[in-house]
């Protein structure tokens, strides 16, 4: 899939799979950023993407980032839609640092990693009766 993408800083890599069989690209920061104890950031990816249609961008934390350097993603992971690749809609990765001292994430390290996802738009039909329930709610699966 060919996909238009534009750097911020030039000098700086494109995302890239850093394995053949890597389904995720890591995205590196822009600038130096501190992130304070307990606080939440926006970090920059560095990048302009122009997601396919019929697909959304996944940004996701790495699995090292929370045991290397104490962040974590509050909001689990972020979508770019397929309209965000405006002028100035920089992928931007939020971060919350769950450590007690100030944690630096410095120019050009990896810090999320980006995933391709084919998506649809639902076509709602609206009904009148409930639907049938066949497993009893949420979390009944724990009472097997």
């Amino acid at each position: 899939m060919k996909v238009n993408i534009r750097r911020i800083d030039s000098s700086l890599p494109l995302p890239r799979h850093e394995t053949n069989g890597a389904v995720g690209f890591d995205l590196v920061t822009r600038e130096d950023t501190v992130i304070q104890p307990r606080e939440i950031k926006l970090i920059s990816g560095n990048v302009i993407v122009q997601v396919p249609r019929g697909y959304a961008l996944l940004i996701i934390p790495r699995s090292s980032t929370a045991r290397k350097k104490g962040l974590i993603c509050p909001h689990s992971l972020g979508v770019i839609d397929q309209d965000y690749c405006g002028p100035d809609d920089e992928v931007m990765v939020q971060v919350q640092n769950i450590t007690n001292t100030p944690v630096i994430v410095t120019r050009g390290e990896r810090i999320a990693q980006g995933l391709f996802v084919k998506v649809e738009t639902a076509e709602w039909v609206e009904v009148k009766e409930s639907i049938q329930q066949t497993r009893g709610g949420f979390g009944s699966t724990d009472n097997r």
